[in-house]
C-alpha cells in the first residue's frame, strides 16, 4: 500500500496548550477556523484530515459535510463509535456523505475504551460486551453497502427483517474501514473488518509486535494497512527542538495544576483504554524509545489519546517516521500541540522529505527487481 499522511482538524482552536481540558473532539464550533483549518491541511500534501469523536463534541457527519465543501481534494477520515445510531441507518448516512463528498469519506470505527464516555450516551455495555457489538454493526454496515437484495438479520444485539439500502457507496466495494483498538477483544473484530488498523504512537518494536498480531487475526489472503498516531515537535536544530518540547511539557504540568487536575495514584486508577495503559507502560520504563520517540507527556496526561512525540530537526523527524514505514506501517497520523502552525510546517518541512524517500526506495526497489 502507498504511504498515506493524515492529520487531524477540529472545530475551535484547541490543545493541550490551551488548557487541561482542552481537546479538538469537543467544544464550540468556529466555522472560519474549520474550512482554515481544511485548507492548511490540503495545501500541506496531507492525504486525509481525521474529525475525532467525542460524548460531548459537535457532530462528525456535519463537520465532514462542511469541510469537504471548503475543499478540493483531502479526503476525510470520520470517527464513528458503534452502537448509538443503527447500523442500518449508518450505512445510508455513511453511502450518502460518500457522495456528497465525491467520495473523500473513510469511517475510523472507535469502540470505546471509557464506561463514563459510553455512559453520557446511556450505553453501559462493558468493554468486551462492545466489541462483540461492534462486530455485529459492521456485519451489518458492509452488507448494506454491498447487498443488492433485501436481507434477515438475527444476532445477539440486532434483529433486521428485509433490511436494503437503495443508496450505495461511492467508493467501491465500500468506504475503507479503518479501526483502533488495543485490547484482546479488538484485535480479531478490527482484524477481520478493517481496511486500516490503528494504533498510537509505540516503540518500532512494539509496533512490529502489533501488527504481526493483527495480521495473524486476519482472515487468510486479506490484504491490511497500518496507521501509527504521533505528535512531531520541531526545531531549526535538535536542541532547539528539546527545548521546546520540554517547553510544551511544563505548559502541559501548568495548565493541569491549574485545573487543579491530578493523576490518580494506584493500578486500580490506571486508565480503562488499554491503549493508554500500554503508553503509561512504555513511559514508566523510559523518557526516550528508538532514536527520538519521547513519552512524558504521555505520562503527565495520563496518556489520553495520541500523546508520545517525535522530536528533532524535519529531517530527523522525517527520519524517524521512514522507520515507521519501514517496519511496515502505512499510515502515519501527524499532529501538533499547535494545531494550525504545526500542521503548515509538517507540511512544508516533514511530509516532503518522507514522500521523497519512499519514492527513491520504491525505484530503488524496482530497479533491482
Amino acid at each position: 500500500m502507498p504511504l498515506e499522511f493524515i492529520g487531524m482538524i477540529g472545530t475551535r482552536e484547541a490543545s493541550e496548550l490551551h488548557g487541561a481540558a482542552v481537546s479538538l473532539t469537543g467544544g464550540s464550533i468556529d466555522t472560519a477556523y474549520v474550512r482554515k483549518f481544511a485548507k492548511v491541511h490540503e495545501d500541506g500534501g496531507f492525504d486525509r484530515v481525521l474529525v475525532g469523536y467525542s460524548s460531548t463534541g459537535p457532530d462528525g457527519f456535519n463537520v465532514v459535510n462542511y469541510a469537504a465543501n471548503a475543499t478540493e481534494k483531502i479526503k476525510f477520515l470520520l470517527a464513528h463509535r458503534p452502537g448509538f445510531v443503527a447500523p442500518t441507518l449508518a450505512a445510508r448516512k455513511l453511502a450518502t456523505l460518500d457522495h456528497f463528498t465525491d467520495g473523500r469519506v473513510a469511517v475510523h470505527i472507535i469502540t470505546g475504551g471509557s464506561d463514563a464516555e459510553q455512559k453520557r450516551d446511556g450505553d453501559w455495555l462493558d468493554h468486551d460486551t462492545r466489541y462483540r457489538r461492534t462486530d455485529e454493526y459492521l456485519d451489518i454496515v458492509r452488507r448494506v453497502w454491498t447487498s443488492e437484495e433485501p436481507f434477515d438479520y438475527e444476532g445477539e444485539f440486532y434483529q433486521l427483517k428485509q433490511a436494503f439500502s437503495e443508496v450505495k457507496p461511492l467508493q467501491k466495494p465500500h468506504l475503507p474501514i479503518y479501526f483502533g483498538g488495543a485490547s484482546g477483544a479488538a484485535v480479531g473484530v478490527g482484524a477481520k473488518h478493517s481496511n486500516v488498523y490503528a494504533f498510537w504512537g509505540e516503540p518500532i518494536a512494539a509496533i512490529k509486535q502489533r501488527i504481526a498480531e493483527v495480521k495473524a487475526a486476519a482472515p487468510l489472503g486479506k490484504s491490511l494497512g497500518f496507521s501509527v498516531s504521533l505528535r512531531p515537535i520541531l526545531g531549526d536544530t535538535e536542541e532547539k527542538a528539546w527545548e521546546k518540547a520540554r517547553y510544551i511539557l511544563s505548559r502541559v504540568k501548568e495548565n493541569r495544576a491549574k485545573a487543579g487536575i491530578q493523576l490518580p495514584s494506584g493500578t486500580s486508577a490506571r486508565p480503562e483504554a488499554v491503549g493508554s495503559r500500554r503508553l503509561l507502560d512504555f513511559a514508566q520504563d523510559s523518557e526516550i524509545y528508538d532514536k527520538r520517540l519521547w513519552t512524558p507527556i504521555a505520562a503527565a496526561t495520563g496518556a489520553y489519546g495520541n500523546t508520545t512525540a517525535l522530536v528533532g530537526t524535519p529531517e530527523q523527524v522525517a527520519e524517524s517516521l521512514f522507520d515507521y514505514y519501514d517496519a511496515g506501517v502505512t499510515t502515519l497520523l501527524i499532529r501538533g500541540f499547535d494545531p494550525v502552525e504545526d500542521a503548515i510546517a509538517y507540511g512544508r518541512d516533514v511530509i516532503p522529505l518522507v514522500k521523497k524517500e519512499v519514492q527513491r526506495r520504491e525505484q530503488q526497489t524496482v530497479t533491482v527487481a
